[in-house]
């Protein structure tokens, strides 16, 4: 690994401001969360002038980077926090960049399996580790207000595509439309642009000192009978804990994915308009739009109301709450429409606080020794919930008549029941066993080996 990698070389020296860490991370964020934009890209290839390829394959690229998402997370995550972050970032640039670039010769040269290849394999990875790189750096800079942190961070992802719509649009208008070759322009000229982006982050980004604490904040005392938790990620997944927050994350996002990958069909189903349908399109173009908006807010607001309350107390407004929503959107449907707008919206809003929420959820329970790779196991909840929330309610509604609201009222008590279900799951979530953490290294002597796992600097340290 070059030098200038290493996460020795990032440490920050005195005086350095943790405000500057967040548009690091951002950085990253906003440009991977460009994949929430596919269904531009969707679109134009679907196109009768460029490949006319079905709904289902013109999918697959998308479904496969989320798949690969959750699995470069989980099996990256221990490389991620042994690295530090300005590695984990650099090679989000060059999977996430080059996925683009791959993409762009596919297109060129019509080999729609290219594609896929580029912007699901290697784009997808790039994703995941991109994802988690920032979470523990920034818990570690903000150990006062670790969910607003990390809420700051995973909003850009959430915001990405309020950034990549409207760019993509314009660049394939300003490159001829609809077109294979304007597509890979596109593809181009997005994957060279977001390389410069992210590039800022890998600059911007570094690491607090060992000792280092925010001014005039006391890390808060651990009670009599309790531990302070320093588990592995090999020892996370050994705990209830994990699976339990695994099953709560998973289902929380089944719920909320459920209605965005369906927005548009669901809003013209509920408010039809025979008079003016075109009216109709835009306005669910509108929904979907807030819907992302929404999205984006809640993964800053609520998890930065976490840090207030605690993570067991809001994930259950998450989940108790939701539940309560779908149940108010099932039993009455279209009578209000207000209402179901902003049941919809909230629904949503919770959808994307569950991604914040988590990173901080997962340091109060195993500390932040290996919080990122942990991290990066937990979302192989997202992959499944990217699979089962779509398929739950596209087959379910393509079972009904078409243009009737009853179609999904099925689908809505599915999630009502996944929701308790989740729900459950946060109140069995306990203290994690002091067995399963690690010796802290600063309790041992000075001289003795280093511990297992610990970073290369933190091994220089000692020596």
């Amino acid at each position: 690994m070059p030098a200038v990698l290493e996460r020795a070389r990032i440490v920050a020296p005195p005086g350095w401001s943790r405000w500057l860490v967040p548009p690091a991370a951002l950085a990253i964020h906003l440009a991977i969360g460009q994949a929430y934009a596919w269904s531009v890209f969707k679109a134009a290839i679907s196109s009768d002038t460029a490949m006319g390829l079905s709904g289902t394959v013109t999918a697959l690229p998308f479904q496969l980077a989320i798949v690969m998402l959750g699995l470069s997370a989980a099996v990256l995550g221990t490389k991620v926090e042994e690295h530090g972050p300005r590695w984990a970032m650099t090679m989000s640039l060059i999977f996430f960049s080059s996925g683009l670039l791959i993409s762009a010769l596919g297109m060129s040269l019509g080999w729609f399996w290219l594609v896929i290849v580029g912007y699901g394999l290697v784009g997808g990875i790039g994703l995941g580790i991109g994802y988690i790189s920032p979470v523990s750096t920034l818990i570690k800079w903000f150990p006062d207000r670790p969910g607003m942190a990390t809420g700051i961070a995973i909003m850009g992802f959430g915001g990405g595509a309020l950034v990549a719509s409207p760019l993509t649009t314009k660049l394939l208008s300003a490159y001829g439309g609809n077109t294979d070759s304007s597509i890979a322009t596109t593809f181009l000229t997005l994957g060279l642009g977001y390389a410069v982006f992210m590039a800022l982050g890998v600059v911007l980004i570094r690491v607090p000192a060992d000792d280092w604490t925010p001014a005039g904040w006391t890390p808060p005392q651990t009670p009599a009978g309790e531990h302070t938790a320093r588990v592995s990620a090999a020892s996370a997944v050994k705990t209830p804990q994990f699976w339990l927050l695994w099953v709560v994350l998973c289902f929380n996002v089944t719920a909320g994915i459920g209605i965005l990958e369906r927005a548009a069909g669901i809003y013209t189903d509920f408010f039809p308009d025979p008079t003016s349908p075109e009216s109709v399109v835009t306005a669910a173009a509108g929904f979907v739009a807030f819907l992302s908006l929404t999205n984006m807010l809640g993964r800053f607001v609520w998890s930065s109301v976490s840090d207030l309350v605690g993570r067991k107390n809001i994930y259950r407004l998450y989940l108790g709450v939701g539940a309560l929503l779908y149940l108010y959107i099932s039993l009455f449907t279209n009578t209000n429409k207000v209402l179901f707008l902003v049941s919809a919206m909230v629904i949503l809003s919770f959808y994307g606080a569950g991604f914040a929420t988590a990173p901080a959820y997962l340091r109060d329970l195993f500390g932040t020794y290996q919080v990122g790779a942990i991290h990066g196991r937990l979302l192989t909840a997202w992959s499944v919930a990217g699979v089962l929330g779509p398929l739950i309610v596209n087959a379910i509604a393509d079972m009904g008549d078409e243009g009737s609201t009853g179609r999904y009222v099925p689908a809505f008590v599915v999630m009502i029941v996944l929701l308790v279900v989740g729900f459950v799951a946060n109140e069995l979530i306990k203290p994690v066993d002091p067995k399963y953490s690690e010796p802290d290294p600063a309790a041992q002597d000075p001289g003795s080996a280093a511990t297992d796992g610990e970073s290369a600097d933190t091994k220089e340290a000692k020596v």
